[in-house]
């Protein structure tokens, strides 16, 4: 996607006329509106957006698609150093319109449904959505670039530093070794 301004996606729409119409719809969201994203993630620029691309369209079935992408700057947490880290995610998705949940049924196993109703659906509830379904379960930063990369590479088999090394000499078990040969 463009790195040029954009305007501001719309909110509410009407998908099935768009659908009809074959229309493409682009524009931003602000990070900030987006309430149980933004709960998700560490945190974001202050003036931070979602860039959106959608595509309505009819497929063959004559079934209501919309097709889209959208990219989003967020700084995650690293669950290796617990260190911020700055992070596009990027979504790609095709979803059937449908109204009801029979309708959801009835699509083909490669389209996700998009409930909507009948005359509108809401596109920014729709792009939270995709974002948080692609956030990561465990975001890491580049191993190279992990603060924690030292404390990694202390435990790697073959390091000089591998592990704290044992005192050699007695064994911490040879004292059950003889309680074992001792007759009560």
């Amino acid at each position: 996607m463009s790195n040029a301004s954009s305007a501001e996606l719309p909110k509410i729409v009407d998908p099935y006329r768009l659908a009809e119409q074959n229309s493409v719809l682009e524009g931003d969201i602000p990070i900030s509106a987006l309430s149980r994203f933004r709960d998700a993630v560490l945190g974001f620029e202050e003036d931070a957006v979602c860039r959106v691309k959608l595509s309505f369209y009819m497929d063959g079935e004559r079934r209501r698609i919309v097709s889209g992408e959208l990219e989003a700057p967020v700084r995650l947490e690293c669950q290796r150093c617990m260190g911020s880290m700055d992070s596009v995610l990027v979504s790609r998705f095709v979803l059937g319109l449908v109204t009801s949940d029979e309708q959801a049924q009835r699509l083909p196993k490669d389209l996700e449904p998009f409930l909507t109703d009948d005359f509108s659906a809401d596109l920014w509830s729709m792009a939270e959505d995709e974002l948080l379904l692609v956030l990561p379960p465990y975001p890491l930063h580049d191993r190279n670039e992990c603060p924690a990369k030292e404390d990694l590479e202390a435990y790697e088999p073959g390091s000089s530093s591998a592990l704290p090394e044992e005192k050699s000499g007695d064994n911490p078990f040879s004292v059950l070794a003889g309680l074992k040969k001792t007759k009560h």
